[in-house]
């Protein structure tokens, strides 16, 4: 299956540029909001990683995994901690830093990471009865996956 690219914005964080305090763990940790600009109509759900691309030990370190979003042209911020998101149908957040949570980025004093921030369009509903990490995600997503698009955000 071809992927088309999945066009998005985010009105706090542009690509390239730095991250702001409010979406770090060095504030108040809030996940940010989508904008969807060209969502396939094939699209039923949505997801959104986050990976520290910069990470020392790790080549990519997810912070945040959420999906089941209901396909929407905006993704709202400020998701809620827990596994299950009930105001958001279906939705899940699967273990991220070790929580069920956004988990914004917070490198080492002094040391400057990229952050990716990844949404998928998924032509169906993902379940994950193990560990709901990434790796599990991305093999269950396989084959669904319709769109997809980055922004990259840097953060010290």
């Amino acid at each position: 299956m071809n992927i088309e690219p999945l066009i998005f914005e985010c009105p706090t964080i542009k690509n390239k540029e730095k991250i702001p305090v409010i979406h770090t763990g060095r504030g108040q940790d809030i996940s940010p909001e989508f904008l969807i600009k060209n969502l396939s109509p094939h699209a039923k759900t949505l997801a959104i990683t986050l990976e520290d691309i910069k990470h020392p030990i790790f080549k990519a370190f997810t912070h945040w995994l959420i999906w089941n979003i209901p396909a929407n042209e905006k993704i709202p911020g400020a998701m809620p901690h827990g596994r299950f998101i009930p105001h958001l149908g279906k939705t899940q957040q699967g273990i991220g830093y070790g929580c069920h949570k956004y988990a914004g980025p917070k490198p080492p004093k002094g040391q400057q990471h990229l952050y990716c921030f990844t949404i998928y369009a998924l032509d169906c509903e993902i379940e994950i009865k193990c560990l709901p990490i990434k790796s599990h995600f991305i093999k269950k997503a396989k084959g669904h996956i319709i769109q997809q698009g980055s922004i990259i955000g840097e953060y010290e």
